[in-house]
């Protein structure tokens, strides 16, 4: 299991569907349950499962999910059925989770979870790219750059094993993530000491927007 963690705009879902067509029918996207609305273009059980709160509440008090988490007021989480879904189709599943998640799934799968945290080439980038989407109001921007910082510390105290991906050039951050696919993987890497996640924190620290 391949899990992608990293703010909004780093490219991770462009990055999980390059993985996929680089071997078509050997990886598959695994498709998260969520109680935020769908969006113009989503499709329900291909995008998420689009469930409303008591029904997600419900499966999730059954024991029903291997990670979840609270969003922005939303619900989101992977069940164990579509894990051994994926399982017994002998895919090797893609995750677009937060840290808590990513956690979680490496918690419950030690020697099959690969995690990787993903970053644009700076934080500067990070800003340009979710302002360029036009579709973000000020509020989310900020709540976007505070949830990126955040996640930037948590990687830093986290005790899984990390690799980090700087997502400059697409075809260059795909290799390295099929680098991670590799049995034994690379060695893990320490966040704490990485120049790229250093110099995020410091540009966090300092963008008022992200405080």
């Amino acid at each position: 299991m391949l899990v992608l963690v990293g703010p909004a705009g780093a490219g991770k879902t462009t990055l999980a569907h390059l993985l996929q067509t680089r071997a078509p029918g050997r990886r598959a996207f695994s498709v998260s349950h969520t109680t935020r609305p769908m969006r113009p273009n989503e499709i329900d059980g291909v995008d998420y499962y689009f469930v409303d709160r008591p029904t997600f509440e419900h499966l999730r008090d059954q024991g029903g999910f291997a990670e979840w988490a609270e969003v922005h007021g939303n619900l989101y989480g992977t069940s164990r059925a579509e894990i051994g879904r994926l399982h017994q189709d002998g895919k090797v599943a893609l995750f677009d989770i937060d840290i808590v998640g990513a956690h979680n799934l490496w918690q419950l799968y030690p020697d099959e979870v690969r995690l990787a945290f993903l970053l644009p080439p700076s934080w500067q980038v990070l800003v340009d790219r979710l302002l360029a989407r036009g579709t973000e109001t000020p509020e989310i921007v900020r709540r976007r750059l505070r949830t990126a910082r955040l996640e930037l510390h948590a990687v830093c105290e986290s005790p899984a094993p990390w690799h980090i991906v700087v997502n400059d050039q697409l075809q260059p951050a795909a290799d390295r993530l099929e680098a991670l696919l590799a049995v034994p993987p690379p060695p893990a890497e320490n966040p704490r000491a990485h120049p790229s996640v250093q110099a995020y924190l410091r540009d966090a620290e300092a963008d008022p927007r992200a405080a």
